[in-house]
């Protein structure tokens, strides 16, 4: 038996990580928990090691920004600001922009 977790873009060559299910028992969270637990756990990882931006990481979390960033905080992984995530700022902005 496996345990998916979808993901919202494409990181490797498919939208889906699988776990096998007898891993995901013997992890120290209630089955329950364990898709939403390893989506986070993920993002925060990939988002350390600086190989997704902060939206991407978000993303894969599938949280609110603000949540992340508090994760982020309580982890004490530095937070990234680059050109890319400037960009991304610039594109939320346009489109705030275009619905006053």
């Amino acid at each position: 038996m496996w345990c998916s977790i979808g993901l919202l873009g494409s990181i490797v060559s498919g939208d889906v990580v699988i776990v096998p299910k007898e891993i995901v028992a013997a992890l120290k969270i209630p089955p329950e928990e364990a898709l939403e637990r390893l989506k986070i756990e993920l993002a925060l990882r990939l988002y350390e090691k600086g190989i997704a931006t902060l939206s991407q990481a978000r993303r894969i979390a599938g949280i609110p920004l603000w949540e992340f960033l508090d994760l982020i905080e309580k982890e004490k992984i530095s937070r990234h600001y680059g050109d890319e995530e400037a960009l991304e700022d610039l594109e939320m902005v346009k489109r705030i922009e275009s619905c006053i």
